[in-house]
């Protein structure tokens, strides 16, 4: 069977899965995983601010990059598509990204746009559920954006009906309104008003009341379910289709904002990388549970590990 890798480049991680993809009779294909990983690379590191992929964001890419290009050889991948986010949307300098990534992994990389990376991680996220569970609001926040997505899946074949990207993500808010550590009062207030602002746009396009299942892809979710959870390493077995309640997610956004760094860096289940960002996160993922609520749509998050790294690895069959 064929092997592909696809790798996901946002604004905080890097993550790689190399997978065999098996025809199924009725034309669909299954993913088997042969290897994932992610890495924390800040490659948004100060973008938001300048403008510019900052040099050490970059090297940091590239060592991780070169090391994925390796583990995809030996693992036999005969096709790669690797795939760049909303750091490299905003970046003046993003030639040199483009540059780097050609030398280092053998293929261009494409920066898609924010409705494209919606749909890849609707795809991804809803092929576990079962399908009199939707219409599903597939929800992916990532680093410097969040993507909205609505659409059902009927065991087979996924059909997307709206879709929006706006720019507002665990890194962005950390950087544009997080400053203190802990953050203050003011400092979370303006944090929840610029996300309540920002998403609005989002729930604008994709109407949630539509929905019966709200699905969370890519680390700030899954990490908030591994703390909810009380993990004590981090288990994407234990973690992939837990649920999250809006009590819980108003229970864990209020203890990270109030917890400094050492606390955060203490438990176990969190990054190193997401340490300084986890905290931005959840008020993304408390924003996004109250306008679902205020909007008719699903309350209860529904926790999944694969998201657009399997839309990207799916694109490829």
């Amino acid at each position: 069977m064929p092997r592909v890798a696809a790798i996901d480049c946002g604004t905080n991680s890097i993550r790689l899965l190399v997978a065999e993809l098996t025809p199924r009779h009725d034309g669909t294909v299954d993913l088997r995983d042969l290897h994932r990983e992610m890495r924390i690379v800040r490659l948004g590191q100060g973008v938001d601010a300048t403008g510019q992929l900052a040099p050490e964001a970059l090297e940091r890419t590239r060592a991780a990059l070169a090391d994925y290009t390796i583990a995809a050889r030996r693992k036999g991948a005969e096709k790669v598509r690797m795939v760049a986010t909303s750091a490299t949307r905003d970046a003046k300098n993003r030639d040199d990204f483009f540059r780097m990534t050609r030398e280092t992994l053998g293929v261009e990389a494409e920066v898609i746009s924010g409705d494209e990376e919606a749909r890849l991680s609707f795809t991804g996220a809803v092929g576990e559920q079962d399908p009199d569970d939707g219409p599903f609001v597939v929800v992916d926040v990532g680093g410097g954006s969040t993507e909205l997505v609505l659409g059902t899946w009927d065991g087979r074949q996924a059909e997307v009906l709206a879709a929006k990207s706006v720019d507002i993500g665990c890194v962005r808010i950390t950087e544009r309104a997080l400053k203190s550590d802990p953050p203050t009062a003011d400092e979370i207030a303006a944090a929840r008003d610029l996300a309540g602002k920002v998403l609005t746009d989002a729930f604008d396009v994709v109407d949630v009341a539509r929905a019966r299942t709200w699905v969370g892809v890519a680390g700030t979710v899954t990490t908030l379910s591994a703390i909810a959870l009380g993990l004590p390493e981090y288990d994407s077995d234990r973690v992939h289709l837990s649920k999250l309640s809006p009590a819980d997610i108003d229970r864990l956004a209020s203890e990270l904002l109030q917890s400094d760094h050492a606390t955060r860096a203490a438990n176990p289940v969190i990054h190193p990388g997401r340490v300084d960002v986890i905290g931005g996160g959840a008020v993304v993922v408390q924003t996004l549970a109250e306008q679902l609520a205020a909007r008719g749509g699903p309350t209860e998050l529904v926790v999944s590990e694969h998201d657009i790294l399997d839309g990207i690895a799916l694109s490829l069959a």
